[in-house]
């Protein structure tokens, strides 16, 4: 039964707006999926550079920070790119919606339509929070790492006495 309080014109335009929301959901989640490369190959970089160096070889409390810092920068960046099961609404799969959406008046589907993108939208942020935070806290492991590394290469090479560290 339609509800005569509900003009179809701004029921067409909030379809349209929550859209938009969905599509830059959608692109937020293939820039974070950039980061998680650029991250992947600038520890990949630090791990080449330090095994090249031989910084990494020997053994020291610089190297144990470096191999520890690096075992953590891979796990938070596995942990970002583990898959995820996206919600898409409708779910075409299931007889729900021949038997449930198809049986609707126009405005009743147009209704359900706005609170499936809704709830698709929520459950959706929840895993780019999730990958969005996994890849924070692995931008400041790879930063750590660096200063570390670096450290230690001006250790190594410019101050001899503190090569024992």
């Amino acid at each position: 039964m339609e509800d005569p309080t509900i003009d179809e014109e701004t029921l067409e335009l909030a379809a349209q707006d929550v859209r938009r929301v969905l599509e830059r959901q959608k692109e937020e989640r293939q820039i974070l999926i950039t980061q998680m490369n650029i991250l992947f190959v600038t520890n990949s970089a630090m791990l080449s550079f330090l095994t090249i160096s031989k910084l990494i070889t020997r053994f020291s409390l610089f190297s144990a920070v470096e191999i520890l810092l690096l075992f953590l920068n891979f796990m938070l960046l596995i942990w970002a790119l583990l898959p995820r099961q996206f919600v898409i609404s409708p779910n075409l799969e299931t007889d729900d919606f021949q038997n449930k959406y198809l049986k609707f008046l126009p405005q009743e589907y147009k209704l359900q339509m706005l609170a499936n993108l809704i709830e698709t939208y929520n459950g959706n942020q929840e895993i780019v929070n999730d990958i969005s935070l996994g890849l924070k806290y692995a931008t400041g492991v790879t930063a750590v790492l660096a200063v570390v590394a670096l450290s230690h290469q001006v250790t190594v090479y410019f101050i001899p006495e503190l090569q024992k560290l």
